[in-house]
């Protein structure tokens, strides 16, 4: 038996090439998911350490940073060599052409002291003293900075001032390495930049020859407690723990993906062994007659898939490296932090691999082969065993209603309850669904796709709607294929389109003036407004700034735009907000009993009601606040009454009578001295705020994209199979007539409506996933609804269709190749 399953393999090596092709394209994503991992967190454990070569032990901050003052304490220890403050917080530099240069910048204290200096100097040296920067090597030579001259960096406390660069490190493929400019600073010019108020950590170098534990309790005992001490190894340790954090999150991401591929190409193998074995099943009933069990060959079945599944996987292990190698020389390419690692093929990766595509392709050929085998030997020498045609049955259908039925309600009732849960199981029982009445719905939905069919192709799509039609599994499964890739596309990308709207809308709604000042990675420097302010061609400044006092939530308001966020104004006059007078949101008027005219008390300070309004809009997740309990207080007030409270937005207006080029030139003039900021229009702020949604879009439809390939490679797949098993019958209509290029259209619609039908089936779960997600987003924020953008969904469908065309191509080949009299000879 062993040697008739591999000479059966070798007579049917092309019919398992495309199941093959699913397995290698399945393995291949995850060995190369795997393999670009273990490289990243190899280079991760290589460098973690990177900064602290020549730290002995460490003294890390509680609740509190570290004081300036306990630094001199620690340095002042007997054993200490050295000891310097340490710090990360964000900065920018102004660029040589005066503008901020983009990027997010870190801004880190580097230690004066020679024995505590680890980076790694490109050329120049590090900072001795205060008033010296030094910048990563890349910022340097795009800005064109020279050794010795001014670099101005800022941060959000005040405007930027120059600083002498003394050097240029290198920092790529480290934690510092963030995408932007890396500002390497003394101290306490760190302390200044960044606005903090201590250190995070002291790194202190120990005297040759002094013992760690000793040197370690010494410290201790004068750092005092709230902060903790750790010796080399458990600094390494957590630095390591650290590096390899984020990357243990971007695995688990990309394997998300992954096993959606390997639960696509499990569809396609099942599919594939099951026609296989249909077409086999006299070879299988013969093999019965003289005396081969029904065991025997279910092993043989089994064997066959073994060892397909173990050769496919071994190819696409390989594949799955040179995918590495191209994932990681892109994304070096467009300077992801986290790449550079390399790649690691390490033996767990190549095993786990290799057993997981073989166990997917035994485990997916398992019930076919049960099927396949169960025919009784005489009974499968008939012509009507040749032919199977089993319908699905009740008790499936049944089911399938009931658990289509549970998912739909599932999403339904999301938003009403606001669980996000909710969505993933609606969407997954509502996908079993599908796949449970999938011998019924797929075919129903091909007859109704083929009238338009037949009416432009007559007489040949009618004949490729009956053979799409015939074996109603066969169909089903290669068409709930495509569903779960084409579905998850589908669902991501009118959940970004929805997301896109809601943030447009809310900026439309929100955001009422020419310009927008915004902090890059932090809040607004404390001067900034008030030199816009003080702008003669700027008529309104204003900035959004909130704080919590007493259960009400204060917020800074301008007069000239408070009104456009307010969708009723119950009692009083909006227009009245001024000094000394505030407006109050009709849920916290209902609560409190406050009315126009009462004098209420707010952050201790008595105020006057000039209005009782209303905005509609939901309390923010997670707020302290009920919805409603807003008080919206003039700039000046709030200034007065929180004076350090800051925010991350500035709306500004030109004057009366100011051109909008006159003001932008007055806000750049402000803004150019501050790095840590922004300048956008609204077009601009829309397109800073969905361009993440863009790039997750993009990323996320590029990892599906293998799931959708493997899908219709099963579509190939099935087409190939099908035209084997009908070569009399295309030899009987190619004997009446039927041209060469009606043959390939036949087989071309066929495709489609395969392909079709997977597609839209996945296209509506999709939607009816984001709909039950925009439900439970609406239900938190309120201003997010579903948007269908049809242009994606129509582009969706029309790569789905010309994919199906490109994959009729070989199969139509293959039913052209032999002469009509061959094939109307053949079994």
């Amino acid at each position: 038996m062993i040697r008739l399953t591999l000479r059966t393999m070798r007579a049917d090596a092309l019919r398992l090439l495309l199941s093959a092709l699913a397995v290698v394209l399945g393995v291949a994503f995850v060995a190369g998911t795997l393999t670009l991992t273990d490289g990243m967190k190899r280079g991760a454990y290589d460098r973690a350490g990177v900064f602290d070569r020549h730290t002995d032990l460490a003294v890390y901050a509680g609740r509190n940073p570290i004081p300036p003052a306990l630094v001199e304490r620690v340095r002042a220890v007997d054993g200490v060599s050295a000891a310097a403050g340490e710090l990360t917080g964000t900065a920018g530099v102004v660029g040589s052409d005066g503008r901020p240069v983009l990027g997010y910048a870190v801004v880190v204290a580097i230690p004066t002291e020679a024995a505590l200096q680890s980076y790694d100097v490109v050329a120049g040296r590090l900072p001795q003293r205060p008033g010296e920067v030094v910048l990563d090597a890349p910022t340097v030579a795009e800005e064109g900075f020279t050794l010795g001259g001014p670099v101005s960096v800022g941060g959000s406390a005040a405007a930027a001032r120059p600083y002498t660069l003394v050097g240029t490190v290198d920092v790529a493929g480290t934690s510092r390495d963030v995408g932007g400019p890396f500002i390497g600073l003394a101290g306490p010019d760190a302390l200044a930049v960044s606005q903090q108020q201590g250190y995070g950590r002291i790194m202190v170098a120990a005297v040759p020859g002094v013992p760690a534990a000793e040197l370690a309790a010494r410290v201790a005992a004068v750092a005092g407690g709230g902060v903790t001490v750790k010796g080399r190894q458990a600094i390494l340790d957590a630095a390591v723990d650290d590096a390899v954090r984020d990357l243990r999150q971007f695995n688990l991401l990309l394997l998300t993906f992954a096993a959606v591929a390997v639960v696509v190409a499990g569809f396609v193998i099942a599919n594939t062994f099951a026609i296989v074995l249909a077409q086999r099943t006299r070879r299988t009933a013969l093999l019965r007659l003289v005396g081969a069990t029904r065991g025997q060959v279910l092993r043989a079945t089994l064997l066959e898939a073994a060892v397909t599944g173990l050769a496919a996987s071994a190819l696409g292990v390989a594949a799955g490296a040179g995918l590495a190698v191209g994932l990681d020389a892109l994304m070096s390419a467009f300077d992801v932090p986290m790449s550079g690692g390399g790649i690691a093929v390490t033996a767990p990766t190549v095993l786990s691999c290799l057993l997981l595509g073989t166990a997917l392709t035994v485990g997916s050929a398992a019930v076919p082969a049960w099927r396949g085998t169960g025919v009784a030997p005489v009974a499968a020498l008939t012509d009507a065993a040749v032919q199977p045609t089993r319908r699905a049955g009740r008790v499936r259908l049944a089911m399938g209603g009931l658990v289509l039925a549970a998912g739909l309600a599932a999403l339904a009732s999301a938003g009403a309850v606001g669980q996000v849960p909710l969505v993933a199981a609606g969407g997954v029982l509502a996908f079993f669904g599908i796949v449970l009445l999938g011998p019924v719905l797929v075919p129903a939905l091909v007859l109704v796709f083929g009238v338009p069919a037949r009416r432009l192709f007559g007489a040949t799509a009618g004949l490729a709607v009956a053979n799409a039609v015939r074996n109603p599994r066969r169909i089903a499964a290669t068409s709930t294929a495509l569903v779960i890739g084409i579905g998850l596309v589908s669902a991501f990308v009118v959940g970004a389109g929805s997301v896109k709207a809601g943030i447009e809308r809310a900026v439309d709604q929100q955001i009422g003036v020419d310009f927008l000042v915004v902090g890059v990675g932090g809040n607004l420097p404390r001067p900034l407004v008030d030199e816009l302010a003080a702008r003669g061609e700027l008529g309104v400044v204003h900035e959004q700034r909130s704080r919590i006092s007493d259960g009400i939530e204060l917020r800074a308001a301008h007069p000239a735009l408070v009104g456009r966020t307010l969708t009723a104004v119950d009692a009083g006059d909006a227009g009245r907000l001024g000094p000394g007078r505030v407006l109050v949101h009709r849920e916290l008027a209902r609560a409190r009993g406050w009315a126009v005219g009462d004098s209420v008390t707010l952050a201790g300070r008595p105020f006057t009601v000039a209005a009782v309004v209303a905005d509609d809009g939901p309390a923010l997740v997670g707020s302290t606040v009920p919805a409603g309990h807003v008080v919206d207080v003039a700039d000046v007030d709030f200034a007065r009454l929180f004076p350090t409270e800051r925010g991350f937005l500035a709306e500004v207006d030109p004057a009366a009578g100011v051109p909008a080029e006159r003001a932008r030139e007055a806000v750049e003039s402000v803004v150019a001295r501050y790095p840590t900021v922004n300048l956008m229009d609204q077009a601009a702020y829309k397109k800073s705020l969905t361009g993440t949604v863009d790039l997750l879009l993009a990323f996320v439809v590029a990892l599906l994209g293998l799931a959708v390939v493997i899908a219709l490679v099963g579509v190939a797949n099935t087409l190939s199979l099908s035209v084997v098993e009908r070569t009399r019958e295309n030899a009987v209509l190619r004997a009446v007539g039927l041209t060469r290029g009606r043959m390939r259209a036949m087989l071309a619609v066929e495709a489609v409506l395969m392909a079709l039908v997977g597609a839209v089936l996945g296209v509506g779960l999709g939607t009816g996933v984001s709909a039950g997600a925009m439900a439970v987003v609406a239900r938190l924020s309120g201003e997010f609804t579903l948007v269908l953008p049809w242009g994606r969904l129509g582009l969706i469908l029309a790569v789905a269709v010309l994919a199906a065309l490109a994959a009729s191509v070989l199969p139509a080949r293959r039913a052209l190749a032999r002469p009509i009299v061959e094939s109307l000879g053949a079994e």
